[in-house]
């Protein structure tokens, strides 16, 4: 029988859904799983979005564009421009998600071998990415004890060697909810410039800050505009994870013309992704005031609750709508394992992402665990009474006083 490619063999699992079976198995034997894994929101997908797809009514169900819908991606500028001047259609390529755009970008932009710097912990899925396209990730650690702050840059120097070749940010950070300020990201500049990198920009959860905090794109930094690229995505803007309409933003049109050929092998983005996600570019500013409203009470239920737990200790994230808890055990996947195999409390059990698959380094985040605020209050605190009853047992039963 053939074998598979070392490669395949290789790749990361998530550990966003790597215990999947045991939640399966959970709810086959009746009880609620409150997941608090995955990024997914209940919020209401935008009625804009939804009605321009039922309204699609072409004959033919055609390729788009390869670099996706010019009308779509003319809105797109119009969007982008409100952050950063300048930018046009032709700067913007349409993607499979999120998760394509970084791909291309990656492809485009770096020979097999070469390095890209990333601080940790980070989107588990940089890691698969980065081995699909033959390049090396090189973590540089953050620390909870600072809310996983940008590393200072005399970090970064020391990474670099000549096979680094970019710096990859999430901004505000998936698993850490920690917007990255202006400050921060001019310090950034300053190497970019100094060593010629490229900068990647996933910035996915823009829309989501708090506590009168503003998001800054890398698309308003200077001196760099031939450096940067933005990756972006509808998925959780407009809580529409399932049309899979993603994009990458650079001034830089030669990445956009390498990146054009890869997207050219795929054929085209989904047609009624881009249809609905044209439409969720109308929607009003107020849509995002009450998105907002209800993700900060979440998350001040959420990490309030957590942090009144003995021995837990969860930093206030400031963006996005991730929280890294860290628990009193040594081993959080063998506790989120457990927790979904053998507890229940009034009928619930709660399923969590294990936060050593967010590190490169070996050995990193053994007892850390990423929490999506994705569900209603109510089940939040629910989920928090499960896991404090959880710990409870789980420190009698494997001694981790």
């Amino acid at each position: 029988m053939p074998k598979v490619s070392f490669r395949g063999l290789a790749m990361p699992e998530s550990p966003i859904r790597k215990l999947v079976p045991y939640a399966e198995i959970a709810k086959r034997r009746g009880l609620e799983v409150l997941h608090l894994n995955i990024g997914q929101p209940d919020i209401e997908t935008p009625l804009e979005a939804r009605k321009a797809v039922n309204n699609y009514n072409e004959s033919v169900f055609e390729y788009s564009h390869s670099a996706g819908n010019e009308s779509y991606r003319k809105a797109l500028a119009q969007y982008y421009n409100q952050i950063s001047e300048g930018i046009t259609f032709e700067h913007i390529l349409v993607t499979t998600g999120g998760s394509e755009a970084l791909s291309f970008a990656f492809t485009s932009c770096l020979n097999p071998d070469d390095e890209v710097i990333i601080p940790e912990p980070f989107y588990a899925n940089y890691n698969s990415f980065a081995m699909a396209s033959g390049i090396n990730v090189v973590p540089i650690a953050s620390s909870i004890k600072d809310g996983f702050a940008l590393p200072s840059i005399d970090s970064f120097e020391e990474k670099i060697t000549n096979k680094t070749k970019a710096i990859l940010i999430c901004n505000p950070g998936n698993p850490t909810g920690y917007l990255y300020s202006k400050s921060e990201l001019q310090k950034l500049t300053q190497i970019v410039k100094k060593h010629d990198l490229f900068l990647f920009a996933d910035e996915v959860y823009r829309e989501f800050c708090y506590d009168d905090k503003e998001h800054y794109s890398l698309l308003n930094l200077s001196d760099i505009e031939e450096n940067v690229v933005v990756i972006d995505s509808v998925s959780k803007r407009y809580s529409m994870c399932g049309v899979r309409i993603g994009a990458m933003i650079s001034r830089n049109i030669q990445i956009l013309q390498a990146a054009l050929k890869l997207a050219q092998a795929r054929l085209s983005p989904p047609l009624l992704g881009q249809i609905a996600s044209e439409a969720a570019l109308g929607v009003s500013s107020s849509y995002f005031e009450d998105v907002n409203k209800e993700y900060v009470q979440r998350r001040n239920v959420l990490v309030d609750g957590l942090n009144e737990i003995e021995g837990v200790f969860c930093p206030i994230p400031s963006g996005a709508f991730y929280a890294v808890a860290q628990l009193p055990v040594k081993d959080s996947e063998h506790f989120c394992q457990w927790i979904l195999e053998h507890f229940e409390f009034e009928g619930s059990t709660v399923m969590m992402a294990p936060l050593a698959g967010f590190y490169s380094s070996p050995g990193m985040g053994q007892n850390e665990v990423r929490l999506a605020y994705v569900l209603e209050i109510e089940k939040l605190k629910k989920a928090i009474k499960c896991l404090r009853e959880a710990l409870e047992v789980y420190k009698l039963e494997f001694n981790t006083q």
